[in-house]
């Protein structure tokens, strides 16, 4: 019975965070619209407009190009790319509160108040009917996400405990993210066209609600009253100062920095370059979807059979991601540009699917197992990538160059790959003598241990 709730929850979390990434995903076709609206001009574009990148952690993190609208001043591409960024910002901004707070009350009541928060956001984007209702959703929907991927996230390490079960149910976890940003386009450019832009986003204030009440159903918050016998999670602030966490963050925001960056530049750059059409634009980052869920089930399998080599794992993934960022520049034609983005995505797999488990075992061995601030740490990562992307990435190109930009972030990737061997030696620590360690190895020694080692067992 346990296993099937634990089951059941997983795909409560996948859920959440495939229509986290998806809601980033839909908003796009419908962004040359309200543009053309307030050029005068009405709205023209449709909905074949792909999507953009995602920053969650656990990252949501997209696998399509972010085709921006061309505009006639700078004053309006500031303002796609701040409309882009905002959701990262306040999820940055939001992630330290959250990650104490998940540790305070656990991990069921946060996961539903993002469900709430996400649920509100999209409904408040299909009744936007101009610029500022639109930032104020996809403000909300990063404020939802600081608490539905962090709480989602560390319930499954939680929940998971043990290895492999626990990569493999992280690993799923990345792949319904990639799923998310292969459907959403598809699924909001059909109900755009045929059924009006509320359709999309309604439908996913349906699926929303629905996964909220099965969390109610499956874990109601505060309704065993579990967490009161809990141990009181690591601070943030010292999680973040460990040496091994601080490595690890480092390499998921590192990693992320060239598909943060790419996305919002590499379509002007195909237009200019190789002289792309509309459809090789759009469809840049499709084939990508599939080295991603390969790299994912490698790590798995890999990390399966060799858990020792994780950090060996990430530091390949960075490698990879470094030689196929330089490699972006040299390509001539559509079919080039697609080899070296599925190195990119294949590679951040990699880094991803070794990197998070690795977090719940650092936290295991040497802090308390309770893992929203750590969680909270690695959504940090991906949001000062997703963040700076959409504001910086065309500012660079522009005073520097693209092929500059490109080889900036492979460098960068190979560069740091080195530095997880200081992770080599993580395997072999032990656990430290936590509270809840000390309750799950050894036996009760009075009434109060007794209680609380029964209800860890229920």
């Amino acid at each position: 019975e346990a296993r099937r709730q634990r089951r059941l929850l997983l795909m409560v979390v996948c859920v959440a965070l495939l229509l986290d990434n998806m809601l980033y995903m839909v908003i796009v076709p419908i962004i040359p619209d309200y543009i053309a609206a307030m050029r005068g001009g009405g709205g023209t574009a449709g909905p074949s407009a792909p999507a953009g990148g995602n920053g969650s952690g656990g990252g949501n993190r997209s696998l399509l190009s972010a085709r921006y609208p061309p505009s006639t001043g700078s004053n309006e591409d500031v303002q796609i790319g701040v409309l882009f960024a905002s959701k990262a910002i306040l999820q940055l901004l939001v992630n330290p509160l959250s990650g104490t707070l998940i540790d305070r009350v656990g991990y069921e009541a946060p996961l539903l108040a993002g469900l709430a928060v996400l649920f509100l956001s999209t409904s408040t984007f299909a009744f936007a009917e101009n610029y500022a209702t639109l930032f104020a959703a996809r403000s909300l929907q990063g404020l939802g996400s600081a608490f539905a991927d962090t709480a989602g996230i560390a319930l499954i390490a939680d929940r998971y405990a043990e290895e492999p079960a626990r990569s493999r149910a992280l690993g799923t976890a990345l792949a319904c993210i990639s799923f998310g940003s292969l459907a959403a386009p598809p699924f909001g450019g059909v109900l755009y066209e045929f059924a009006g832009k509320r359709v999309p986003f309604l439908v996913l204030a349906c699926v929303c609600l629905l996964d909220g009440l099965m969390l109610l159903v499956l874990a109601p918050p505060g309704g065993t009253g579990a967490r009161a016998n809990m141990p009181v999670g690591t601070p943030i602030h010292r999680l973040m100062i460990d040496p091994y966490i601080a490595v690890v963050a480092g390499a998921l925001a590192t990693c992320n920095i060239p598909l943060a960056f790419l996305e919002p530049t590499i379509a002007n750059w195909m237009k200019d370059s190789m002289g792309a059409s509309e459809w090789e634009v759009g469809l840049t980052w499709l084939p990508a979807f599939f080295p991603h869920v390969l790299g994912v089930y490698v790590t798995v399998q890999l990390a399966a059979a060799y858990p020792h080599l994780q950090w060996f794992y990430g530091a390949l993934g960075m490698a990879i991601i470094g030689a196929s960022s330089c490699l972006v520049p040299a390509c001539r034609n559509f079919g080039q540009v697609i080899i070296p983005l599925c190195g990119i995505c294949f590679g951040i797999a990699l880094v991803d699917t070794a990197l998070l488990p690795t977090l719940a075992f650092l936290v295991d061995v040497r802090h308390v197992s309770v893992y929203g601030s750590v969680y909270a740490i690695a959504d940090i990562s991906y949001c000062v990538a997703y963040a700076l992307g959409p504001i910086v990435a065309g500012q660079i190109v522009h005073t520097m160059g693209f092929a500059q930009l490109n080889l900036g972030m492979g460098l960068a990737n190979v560069l740091y790959a080195p530095v997880l061997l200081f992770l080599k030696n993580v395997c072999q620590m032990k656990p430290s003598h936590s509270e809840r360690n000390i309750l799950l190895e050894e036996g009760p020694k009075g009434l109060y241990d007794t209680i609380k080692m029964e209800e860890r067992k229920g």
